[in-house]
């Protein structure tokens, strides 16, 4: 009996590692989480270690050691997954080479956003292009490899932000600005969606211009302007459009096709545990067991 059960387990741990593969792949990232020993099966649980090294444009990461050990999981949900930063800093600087990380806002979206309730006076030139212009937009992206530093306070993000501001023209900006982002970011899962929650810590208005001009802006005002911006309309944007496009993705791979209860992640020193009850959905399930008796 021993036997058989073993025999299930490896085929369980073999089906799960599978379906998390092709879950946590997109395009030309991947993400290896072979195991790195054989799954035990202790008491209460079944444990298992797994590789977690991203790949892109024929590179593979590396991660010297981790720093888990079993006590940092208690035995009272179903399913637990455990990330370090030096799993995920990795993935997001082949998201960021990917392209991943750029938004263009148009229309009449830039010219609502731009009436959040700031506290400076907005320059005339912005004003100017919201109130002439009849296809404003707004290109923004990262312009250097985010960074994370997980904390029981969340994960600290760090992220150099380069936004454009047009005004009909294609050809050069009416306004151009580059800032450096410090944000604390908390994430939850409701209802089958993703939402990232923001706190911003520390934002610096490293350049700012207008190229049509050739004028390079020191105004202290229209520096804090720009400053407020980027903290009450910018982040919130970004982290909006950010767990909009992780459940797209999340649900791509077949997410929501899972009852995932209750779930909780957990912000610790150096890493993130996720843990959860969930229910199985009926085609894996089939699946599993069609495999189960080959």
């Amino acid at each position: 009996i021993c036997k058989e059960i073993n025999k299930l387990a490896d085929i369980l741990a073999e089906f799960i590692q599978d379906t998390a593969a092709d879950f946590l792949s997109d395009g030309g990232i991947n993400v290896d989480i072979g195991v790195t020993t054989t799954p035990v099966i202790l008491a209460n649980y079944i444990e298992s270690y797994h590789k977690g090294l991203t790949s892109y444009l024929n590179t593979t990461s590396v991660i010297n050691n981790s720093v888990f050990h079993p006590n940092q999981l208690t035995e009272n949900r179903m399913l637990y997954f455990w990330f370090s930063d030096e799993v995920f800093k990795p993935l997001i600087a082949a998201a960021h080479q990917d392209g991943r990380f750029q938004l263009n806002i148009s229309s009449e979206e830039v010219k609502a956003l731009f009436k959040t309730s700031l506290s400076g006076t907005q320059p005339e030139y912005i004003e100017k292009c919201l109130l002439e212009s009849a296809s404003p937009e707004l290109r923004v992206w990262s312009s250097s490899v985010p960074t994370l530093t997980t904390s029981t306070m969340g994960t600290s993000v760090w992220a150099q932000a380069t936004g454009e501001l047009y005004c009909g023209s294609q050809n050069k900006p009416t306004l151009f600005f580059q800032t450096n982002v410090t944000i604390d970011v908390t994430a939850s899962y409701a209802d089958k969606k993703l939402f990232l929650h923001g706190k911003p810590q520390e934002i610096f208005v490293v350049r700012a211009e207008l190229p049509p001009q050739n004028q390079r802006i020191y105004d202290e005002a229209q520096i804090e302007f720009i400053r407020e911006a980027v903290e009450k309309i910018g982040i919130p944007k970004v982290l909006s459009v950010l767990q909009v496009e992780i459940t797209r993705l999340m649900d791509k791979q077949g997410a929501n096709l899972f009852d995932i209860i209750n779930p909780e992640v957990l912000h610790q020193e150096g890493y993130v545990v996720t843990h959860m009850d969930f229910g199985f959905p009926h085609h894996l399930l089939v699946d599993f067991l069609k495999r189960t008796l080959q």
